[in-house]
């Protein structure tokens, strides 16, 4: 028998209906394993350990070794099949004793080898971005993880394997043989998809939703309504604060943002009192109604007399890093609005699955409605019309233009950070870039129009932009070489990435290498970890978000300084964030 390949059943199957029930559901558990699988699955545990783009938890290495396990099973034990068929006869009982006795071996010797590298590998990772080392009984921890996991995936294999034999056997009744397993394959493949889908991911998706829809409820601690009237959810406001979610009261209510007095004590001179509008997915039913409720909240509150207006297209949750719009403001001595709109309750990673739309519709209408309310106006009164993504936020961006041309010729500048491999214009920038430029930091026509910038000051380095002079309206994209958002890609599957050619971005390590299946697997586990490194790498951005909003729009007598002192204040807001979201729980 070929276990996990062929569907053809080669056991006793004429007796098989003969059986007992108790007998089939033992063939499940009790089926010897395939020696080529087993080979297989030890050459992927090894692969596994081999580091990715961001340090991996305990947790979630022992999911990535068990699934590239079972992987290396099922290619292995394809592969021996294969060779079975082929060959005129089998080994002898004495060569498979010895093969056994060897696999066995290389196991027990290989296995401890390749944890200890494994060990040593996400050490230096982390170490490479200031980071905690794991504890060593983790590591221990990781094994038992992996061979958990593995084992579920086989046993479920199996499951599905014994279901399409049983279909098999059912249209062996009536149908010829090369029908009948043709049959019963497709209908066992119909079945297992629509279980996948119809059950298991569309029950998730609702657990998810639900769960964050509940969330999105609350307020946080330190936030509360404003009595301002030019906040949403104010006073005067003609969106209700209860209908904005968590997000939306953490962007437009008092506790968070810059005061008055905080942004005039920054730039030493007056300031005035920042606008911010924000659309809930409860203030309206669809998007047009929340797009029309906030214009109808930044016409009152005179946001198209402000010399900037920035639309903000948010993360999945609605939310919009306080980085971002707390910089901008502090740049512009608080002469500005800022509009946002929730278009979901999913985390962003879901969003992008089920609600990829949502976030393109909201970005579009929303970024539209305020570019054409703009445009009537005369061209000496226009305020400077900025749009902002980030994640999925700034594939929504992005998703409100035609291309390049398009996104410059109706704005007055853009950041997108942490941008998604399915960005429409990321995508068609980064395919065309400028020869010898990398992908993770390419160079587009000299940087005439758009550039990209990993650290600070690359978007104004001679040598990352060719030199040319940077025209505006000026596009940017800020993106970290270790974010697996932006790098995750399925066809990590069957093609290396770019992103691994030399030079390999500053915080990418040197002995990642690329593997088939493997390193599919572990950039989706980046994923999930994404966030739970410090600032500048993986997929936080931190206070380096300061560098795009001044090169977009740098105000008069802006200096260098004036960027460095405000990094240093966004990074103390962020840690006294970061303090009160700790001492909330």
């Amino acid at each position: 028998p070929m276990d996990g390949v062929s569907l053809a059943y080669t056991w006793d199957d004429a007796d098989a209906d003969s059986k007992p029930r108790f007998w089939r559901l033992k063939w499940i558990f009790t089926r010897r394993l395939c020696f080529g699988g087993l080979a297989g699955g030890l050459v992927f545990f090894v692969l596994s350990m081999t580091p990715s783009l961001v340090p991996r938890s305990a947790l979630f290495q022992g999911i990535v070794t068990g699934v590239s396990l079972i992987c290396g099973y099922g290619i292995g034990s394809a592969l021996s099949a294969g060779i079975r068929k082929v060959r005129s006869g089998e080994p002898s009982a004495h060569f498979k004793r010895i093969a056994w006795w060897v696999l066995l071996g290389s196991s027990v010797v290989i296995a401890p080898i390749a944890l200890w590298w494994g060990t040593e590998w996400q050490e230096d990772l982390r170490r490479l971005m200031s980071m905690e080392q794991l504890k060593a009984y983790e590591w221990g921890l990781i094994l038992v993880l992996a061979v958990v996991v593995a084992a579920i995936v086989l046993i479920v294999s199996r499951v599905i394997r014994g279901g399409a034999r049983a279909l098999i056997r059912q249209f062996d009744k009536f149908l010829p043989p090369r029908v009948a397993v043709i049959g019963g394959f497709t209908l066992a493949v119909v079945i297992v998809a629509g279980l996948f889908q119809g059950v298991l991911f569309d029950g998730m998706v609702s657990a998810v939703n639900q769960s964050y829809s509940v969330i999105d409820k609350g307020t946080s601690p330190w936030i509360s309504q404003p009595q301002s009237e030019l906040r949403s959810g104010g006073p005067g406001s003609v969106i209700d604060w209860d209908s904005l979610g968590v997000k939306g009261r953490d962007f437009a209510g008092e506790g968070g943002s810059p005061t008055v007095e905080e942004i005039a004590e920054f730039t030493g001179g007056e300031a005035a009192e920042p606008i911010r509008v924000y659309a809930g997915l409860k203030s309206a039913d669809s998007v047009d109604e929340r797009v029309e409720l906030a214009l109808t909240d930044l016409e009152a509150m005179g946001a198209f007399d402000r010399s900037v207006i920035a639309v903000m297209t948010t993360t999945g949750t609605g939310g919009v890093d306080e980085n971002v719009a707390d910089s901008f403001e502090f740049q512009h001595a608080g002469d500005t609005a800022a509009v946002a709109m929730q278009y979901s309750y999913l985390p962003s990673w879901v969003s992008f699955l089920v609600d990829r739309s949502k976030a393109a519709d909201a970005g579009r209408e929303l970024i539209g409605a305020v570019s054409a309310r703009i445009d009537e106006m005369p061209e000496g009164d226009r305020p400077k019309l900025l749009v902002f993504g980030e994640s999925l936020g700034s594939y929504g961006t992005e998703s409100a233009f035609e291309d390049l041309d398009d996104l410059r010729a109706r704005t007055d500048g853009a950041m997108l950070v942490g941008p998604t491999f399915t960005n429409p214009i990321h995508g068609d920038l980064t395919d065309g870039r400028d020869e010898g430029s990398p992908s993770w930091r390419p160079i587009i026509e000299d940087g005439q129009e758009v550039r990209f910038y990993v650290e600070p000051g690359d978007e104004s380095d001679p040598a990352l932009t060719g030199g040319a002079e940077w025209e505006a309206p000026r596009v940017i994209y800020l993106q970290n070489s270790s974010d697996p958002i932006t790098y995750f890609n399925p066809e990590l599957l069957w093609k290396p990435p770019s992103w691994l050619d030399d030079p390999r971005g500053p915080d990418v390590s040197s002995d990642m290498v690329w593997v088939p299946v493997v390193t599919f697997w572990q950039v989706a586990a980046d994923m999930a970890f994404s966030m739970g490194v410090p600032a500048g790498h993986g997929h936080r951005y931190g206070s380096n978000v300061v560098d795009g909003w001044v090169a977009l729009a740098t105000p008069e007598g802006w200096t260098a300084d004036d960027t460095e002192a405000l990094r240093q204040l966004t990074d103390q807001r962020a840690e006294e964030r970061d303090k009160r979201k700790e001492a909330a729980g």
